[in-house]
Protein backbone atom coordinates (compact mmCIF):
# COMPACT_ATOMS: atom_id res chain seq x y z
CA UNK A 1 0.00 0.00 0.00
CA UNK A 2 1.20 3.49 -0.84
CA UNK A 3 2.46 5.09 2.39
CA UNK A 4 0.40 8.18 1.62
CA UNK A 5 -2.76 6.02 1.74
CA UNK A 6 -1.86 3.90 4.77
CA UNK A 7 -5.15 4.80 6.47
CA UNK A 8 -7.15 3.56 3.45
CA UNK A 9 -7.44 -0.07 2.38
CA UNK A 10 -8.57 -2.01 -0.65
CA UNK A 11 -7.27 -3.77 -3.76
CA UNK A 12 -9.23 -1.43 -6.03
CA UNK A 13 -11.17 1.82 -5.76
CA UNK A 14 -12.99 2.96 -3.73
CA UNK A 15 -10.45 2.69 -0.91
CA UNK A 16 -11.91 2.89 2.59
CA UNK A 17 -10.89 2.53 6.26
CA UNK A 18 -11.87 -1.16 6.47
CA UNK A 19 -11.28 -2.04 2.83
CA UNK A 20 -14.74 -3.55 2.32
CA UNK A 21 -15.94 -0.85 -0.07
CA UNK A 22 -13.54 -1.66 -2.90
CA UNK A 23 -15.28 -2.92 -6.03
CA UNK A 24 -12.76 -5.70 -6.58
CA UNK A 25 -11.02 -7.86 -3.96
CA UNK A 26 -7.51 -9.20 -4.70
CA UNK A 27 -6.81 -12.46 -6.55
CA UNK A 28 -6.87 -15.40 -6.60
CA UNK A 29 -10.24 -15.43 -8.35
CA UNK A 30 -12.06 -18.72 -8.85
CA UNK A 31 -14.38 -19.29 -11.82
CA UNK A 32 -16.97 -21.93 -12.73
CA UNK A 33 -19.17 -21.53 -15.79
CA UNK A 34 -21.04 -22.81 -18.82
CA UNK A 35 -19.62 -21.97 -22.25
CA UNK A 36 -21.27 -21.78 -25.66
CA UNK A 37 -18.43 -21.42 -28.16
CA UNK A 38 -18.59 -20.90 -31.92
CA UNK A 39 -15.48 -20.91 -34.11
CA UNK A 40 -15.56 -19.42 -37.59
CA UNK A 41 -13.48 -17.63 -40.19
CA UNK A 42 -13.90 -13.91 -40.86
CA UNK A 43 -12.10 -11.61 -43.29
CA UNK A 44 -8.39 -12.13 -42.43
CA UNK A 45 -7.63 -8.44 -43.00
CA UNK A 46 -10.28 -7.46 -40.44
CA UNK A 47 -8.74 -9.79 -37.83
CA UNK A 48 -5.16 -8.67 -38.52
CA UNK A 49 -6.25 -5.03 -38.18
CA UNK A 50 -7.15 -5.75 -34.52
CA UNK A 51 -3.64 -6.94 -33.58
CA UNK A 52 -1.19 -4.59 -31.84
CA UNK A 53 2.32 -4.10 -33.21
CA UNK A 54 3.73 -6.67 -30.75
CA UNK A 55 1.74 -9.51 -32.31
CA UNK A 56 1.92 -11.16 -35.75
CA UNK A 57 -0.95 -12.80 -37.69
CA UNK A 58 -1.77 -16.41 -36.91
CA UNK A 59 -1.25 -19.25 -39.38
CA UNK A 60 -5.04 -19.13 -39.86
CA UNK A 61 -5.35 -15.33 -39.72
CA UNK A 62 -9.12 -15.13 -40.13
CA UNK A 63 -10.09 -17.58 -37.37
CA UNK A 64 -12.36 -16.18 -34.64
CA UNK A 65 -13.73 -17.69 -31.45
CA UNK A 66 -17.08 -16.32 -30.16
CA UNK A 67 -17.83 -17.33 -26.55
CA UNK A 68 -20.98 -16.84 -24.50
CA UNK A 69 -20.21 -17.56 -20.83
CA UNK A 70 -22.50 -17.85 -17.81
CA UNK A 71 -20.12 -17.52 -14.85
CA UNK A 72 -20.10 -17.97 -11.12
CA UNK A 73 -16.95 -16.57 -9.50
CA UNK A 74 -15.54 -15.74 -6.10
CA UNK A 75 -12.39 -14.55 -4.35
CA UNK A 76 -10.34 -16.75 -2.03
CA UNK A 77 -12.61 -16.43 1.01
CA UNK A 78 -15.67 -17.33 -1.06
CA UNK A 79 -17.87 -14.67 0.53
CA UNK A 80 -19.47 -13.85 -2.84
CA UNK A 81 -21.10 -17.27 -3.03
CA UNK A 82 -23.65 -16.36 -0.35
CA UNK A 83 -24.19 -12.94 -1.99
CA UNK A 84 -25.15 -14.16 -5.49
CA UNK A 85 -25.22 -10.70 -7.07
CA UNK A 86 -21.47 -10.53 -6.53
CA UNK A 87 -20.75 -13.99 -7.93
CA UNK A 88 -23.01 -14.45 -10.95
CA UNK A 89 -22.51 -12.73 -14.28
CA UNK A 90 -22.53 -13.36 -18.03
CA UNK A 91 -20.25 -12.18 -20.80
CA UNK A 92 -19.61 -12.41 -24.54
CA UNK A 93 -16.05 -12.64 -25.87
CA UNK A 94 -14.39 -12.54 -29.28
CA UNK A 95 -10.97 -14.23 -29.43
CA UNK A 96 -8.58 -14.30 -32.39
CA UNK A 97 -5.33 -16.11 -33.01
CA UNK A 98 -1.91 -14.46 -33.37
CA UNK A 99 1.80 -15.09 -32.84
CA UNK A 100 4.22 -13.59 -30.35
CA UNK A 101 7.88 -14.00 -31.26
CA UNK A 102 6.87 -16.75 -33.65
CA UNK A 103 4.80 -18.79 -31.17
CA UNK A 104 0.98 -19.20 -31.31
CA UNK A 105 -1.03 -17.08 -28.88
CA UNK A 106 -4.60 -15.87 -28.64
CA UNK A 107 -6.10 -12.48 -27.85
CA UNK A 108 -9.45 -11.17 -26.69
CA UNK A 109 -10.31 -8.30 -29.06
CA UNK A 110 -13.87 -7.52 -27.93
CA UNK A 111 -15.81 -8.44 -24.79
CA UNK A 112 -19.03 -7.39 -23.07
CA UNK A 113 -20.01 -8.17 -19.47
CA UNK A 114 -23.12 -7.44 -17.40
CA UNK A 115 -21.68 -6.61 -13.94
CA UNK A 116 -19.43 -3.73 -12.85
CA UNK A 117 -17.04 -5.80 -10.70
CA UNK A 118 -16.51 -8.29 -13.54
CA UNK A 119 -15.76 -5.40 -15.88
CA UNK A 120 -13.10 -4.00 -13.54
CA UNK A 121 -11.59 -7.44 -12.96
CA UNK A 122 -11.25 -7.85 -16.71
CA UNK A 123 -9.60 -4.48 -17.16
CA UNK A 124 -7.00 -5.48 -14.55
CA UNK A 125 -6.31 -8.57 -16.70
CA UNK A 126 -6.17 -6.63 -19.97
CA UNK A 127 -9.61 -7.62 -21.29
CA UNK A 128 -11.23 -4.72 -23.24
CA UNK A 129 -14.54 -5.07 -21.40
CA UNK A 130 -17.64 -3.00 -22.01
CA UNK A 131 -21.00 -3.24 -20.27
CA UNK A 132 -23.73 -5.12 -22.12
CA UNK A 133 -26.85 -7.19 -21.65
CA UNK A 134 -26.18 -10.90 -22.14
CA UNK A 135 -28.68 -13.78 -22.13
CA UNK A 136 -28.14 -17.51 -22.62
CA UNK A 137 -30.33 -20.60 -22.80
CA UNK A 138 -29.87 -22.63 -19.62
CA UNK A 139 -29.66 -26.43 -19.74
CA UNK A 140 -32.35 -28.21 -17.74
CA UNK A 141 -32.61 -31.70 -16.25
CA UNK A 142 -36.36 -31.76 -15.44
CA UNK A 143 -39.54 -30.42 -17.01
CA UNK A 144 -40.33 -29.09 -20.47
CA UNK A 145 -39.29 -25.44 -20.05
CA UNK A 146 -35.74 -25.82 -21.33
CA UNK A 147 -33.24 -27.79 -23.36
CA UNK A 148 -31.36 -30.89 -22.29
CA UNK A 149 -27.70 -31.55 -22.99
CA UNK A 150 -28.51 -34.16 -25.59
CA UNK A 151 -28.60 -34.47 -29.40
CA UNK A 152 -31.02 -31.90 -30.81
CA UNK A 153 -30.73 -29.54 -27.84
CA UNK A 154 -30.78 -25.91 -29.02
CA UNK A 155 -28.85 -23.30 -27.04
CA UNK A 156 -28.98 -19.62 -27.94
CA UNK A 157 -27.23 -16.45 -26.80
CA UNK A 158 -27.93 -12.76 -27.35
CA UNK A 159 -25.89 -9.61 -26.72
CA UNK A 160 -27.19 -6.05 -26.59
CA UNK A 161 -25.43 -2.85 -25.58
CA UNK A 162 -26.56 0.76 -25.53
CA UNK A 163 -30.08 -0.27 -26.49
CA UNK A 164 -28.91 -2.06 -29.67
CA UNK A 165 -28.75 -5.76 -30.49
CA UNK A 166 -25.18 -6.73 -31.37
CA UNK A 167 -25.08 -10.55 -31.54
CA UNK A 168 -27.50 -13.42 -32.05
CA UNK A 169 -26.00 -16.92 -31.80
CA UNK A 170 -27.39 -20.45 -31.71
CA UNK A 171 -25.90 -23.93 -31.33
CA UNK A 172 -27.77 -27.18 -32.03
CA UNK A 173 -26.09 -30.09 -30.23
CA UNK A 174 -25.17 -33.24 -32.13
CA UNK A 175 -22.80 -35.39 -30.08
CA UNK A 176 -20.12 -35.43 -27.39
CA UNK A 177 -16.61 -34.92 -28.78
CA UNK A 178 -13.09 -35.33 -27.45
CA UNK A 179 -12.00 -32.17 -29.28
CA UNK A 180 -12.76 -28.60 -28.30
CA UNK A 181 -12.24 -25.02 -29.48
CA UNK A 182 -8.77 -24.27 -30.83
CA UNK A 183 -8.54 -20.48 -31.38
CA UNK A 184 -8.58 -19.69 -27.66
CA UNK A 185 -6.36 -22.63 -26.68
CA UNK A 186 -2.86 -21.01 -26.95
CA UNK A 187 -1.58 -18.64 -24.23
CA UNK A 188 -3.63 -15.46 -23.86
CA UNK A 189 -1.88 -12.17 -24.69
CA UNK A 190 -3.89 -9.08 -23.74
CA UNK A 191 -3.01 -5.39 -23.46
CA UNK A 192 -3.39 -3.29 -20.31
CA UNK A 193 -4.04 0.29 -21.38
CA UNK A 194 -4.75 3.21 -19.05
CA UNK A 195 -5.11 6.70 -20.56
CA UNK A 196 -3.05 9.47 -18.99
CA UNK A 197 -4.90 11.94 -16.79
CA UNK A 198 -3.77 14.82 -19.03
CA UNK A 199 -5.38 13.19 -22.05
CA UNK A 200 -2.19 12.75 -24.07
CA UNK A 201 -0.03 9.63 -23.84
CA UNK A 202 -1.12 6.45 -22.04
CA UNK A 203 -0.14 6.22 -18.37
CA UNK A 204 0.15 2.42 -18.72
CA UNK A 205 0.56 0.31 -21.83
CA UNK A 206 1.61 -3.30 -21.29
CA UNK A 207 1.42 -6.57 -23.17
CA UNK A 208 0.52 -9.18 -20.55
CA UNK A 209 -0.11 -12.90 -20.38
CA UNK A 210 -1.54 -15.29 -17.83
CA UNK A 211 -2.97 -18.77 -17.56
CA UNK A 212 -5.31 -20.40 -15.12
CA UNK A 213 -4.62 -23.14 -12.60
CA UNK A 214 -6.87 -25.96 -11.35
CA UNK A 215 -8.56 -26.21 -14.74
CA UNK A 216 -11.56 -28.52 -15.09
CA UNK A 217 -13.55 -29.16 -18.27
CA UNK A 218 -16.88 -30.99 -18.44
CA UNK A 219 -18.12 -33.12 -21.35
CA UNK A 220 -17.81 -31.17 -24.61
CA UNK A 221 -20.83 -31.18 -26.91
CA UNK A 222 -20.29 -30.51 -30.61
CA UNK A 223 -22.99 -29.02 -32.84
CA UNK A 224 -24.07 -26.80 -35.70
CA UNK A 225 -24.10 -23.03 -35.28
CA UNK A 226 -25.66 -19.83 -36.57
CA UNK A 227 -24.35 -16.29 -35.94
CA UNK A 228 -25.72 -12.86 -36.81
CA UNK A 229 -23.70 -9.73 -36.04
CA UNK A 230 -25.42 -6.34 -36.11
CA UNK A 231 -24.11 -2.88 -36.87
CA UNK A 232 -23.78 -0.12 -34.27
CA UNK A 233 -22.35 3.41 -34.36
CA UNK A 234 -20.28 2.60 -31.25
CA UNK A 235 -18.95 -0.86 -32.19
CA UNK A 236 -17.11 -2.50 -35.09
CA UNK A 237 -18.35 -6.08 -34.96
CA UNK A 238 -19.68 -6.16 -38.52
CA UNK A 239 -16.08 -6.38 -39.74
CA UNK A 240 -15.88 -9.81 -38.06
CA UNK A 241 -18.90 -11.30 -39.84
CA UNK A 242 -18.56 -15.06 -40.46
CA UNK A 243 -17.37 -16.21 -43.88
CA UNK A 244 -17.09 -19.90 -42.96
CA UNK A 245 -18.23 -21.87 -39.89
CA UNK A 246 -15.58 -24.10 -38.29
CA UNK A 247 -17.28 -25.68 -35.27
CA UNK A 248 -19.48 -25.05 -32.26
CA UNK A 249 -19.37 -26.38 -28.71
CA UNK A 250 -21.15 -26.35 -25.35
CA UNK A 251 -19.38 -27.33 -22.13
CA UNK A 252 -18.69 -26.39 -18.52
CA UNK A 253 -15.33 -24.98 -17.47
CA UNK A 254 -13.63 -23.95 -14.25
CA UNK A 255 -10.25 -22.46 -13.31
CA UNK A 256 -8.43 -20.12 -10.91
CA UNK A 257 -6.69 -16.88 -11.85
CA UNK A 258 -3.75 -16.16 -9.54
CA UNK A 259 -1.79 -13.54 -11.47
CA UNK A 260 0.03 -12.89 -14.72
CA UNK A 261 3.22 -11.61 -16.30
CA UNK A 262 4.16 -8.38 -18.08
CA UNK A 263 5.84 -9.26 -21.39
CA UNK A 264 6.39 -5.74 -22.70
CA UNK A 265 5.99 -2.35 -21.04
CA UNK A 266 6.08 0.79 -23.13
CA UNK A 267 7.13 4.15 -21.72
CA UNK A 268 5.75 7.36 -23.19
Amino acid sequence: MNKHMANLKGFSLPLSPEGKANLLPPPPWHYSGDFMTIEYRADPDAVIALLPDELEPADDPGAVNLIFADWQSCSENGREITEPYYSQYKEVMFYVGAKYKGKPVCRCVYIWVDKDYAMLRGLVQGFPKKLGEVWMTRPTTVGKAGMRLEPGGIFAGTLSAGGRRLVDAKVTLKEITQNGPTVSDPPLHNSRHLPGIDGTEPAIYELVTFSGTDKEIGPIWYGDAEITLFDSPFDELKALEPKEMLGSYYHSFGYTFAGGKVLEQHKF
